[in-house]
């Protein structure tokens, strides 16, 4: 009875030191889908805690609340090569290049006062310190930009009086490349050799770009005439 109870023991160490090689992998993963790594921990936390049970059973009659099936060679080896194949597709390895979603959106707001919109924008601003200023609003554009920038991009910012929403559209499409926030500067004999920044390219879709979906937004005001 002495060696069973001796053989108990260190099967639970081997639970134990399989369960932090585990979580050493799952660590080491960072979140990463279909790991290797930790799949093959998880077979050794598995199969370790399985024995612990089934010893446990035998010598004292008691059980563990884990209801496990051992992972055998084969059945690990096979679930292997899925993970490696999974990983491959993950990667793109059988793709030229990897499919990009893009969605664009457009809203249109008429301008009541302009002088209103310019003060709204203005009160909004954040406080600099002692010694700094803002440059001044002096557009509608000035004006959105600025309210938009003080929620983050969010168009939930022009909700406000001073703006009337019209309709508005948005665009889902599957482009070839991610954006590049870098301006697109264009110095084509067209404009005499001059450069000039392309302030609209984000937004136009390229040659190889495909249209995915349309959403049409209608504004309140539209759907109450």
């Amino acid at each position: 009875m002495t060696d069973r109870i001796t053989e108990l023991d260190a099967t639970l160490d081997r639970v134990i030191i399989a369960a932090k090689a585990h979580l050493e992998a799952v660590k080491a993963a960072d979140g990463a889908p279909n790991d290797d790594g930790v799949w093959r921990a998880y077979v050794a936390l598995n199969n370790a805690s399985r024995e612990y049970d089934e010893l446990l059973n035998d010598v004292y009659g008691e059980v563990t609340p884990w209801d496990l099936e051992e992972i055998s060679r084969d059945d690990e080896e096979n679930l292997t090569t899925l993970i490696s194949a999974s990983l491959e597709r993950a990667v793109g390895a059988d793709d030229p290049y990897p499919h990009v979603v893009s969605v664009r959106q457009r809203r249109d707001y008429r301008v009541p006062s302009v002088s209103a919109l310019l003060r709204v924008a203005e009160e909004g601003r954040p406080v600099l310190p002692e010694g700094e200023e803002h440059e001044p609003i002096t557009s509608v554009a000035d004006a959105v930009l600025e309210l938009l920038q003080s929620g983050d991009g969010s168009l939930a910012m022009l909700d406000l009086p001073e703006l009337d929403p019209l309709d508005g559209v948005v665009l889902v499409a599957q482009v070839m490349q991610a954006l590049n926030a870098e301006p697109v500067v264009d110095t084509a004999g067209s404009n005499g050799g001059a450069t000039t920044v392309e302030a609209d390219a984000p937004f136009r879709l390229g040659a190889q770009d495909q249209s995915l979906g349309r959403l049409d937004e209608r504004a309140l005001n539209d759907l109450e005439e």
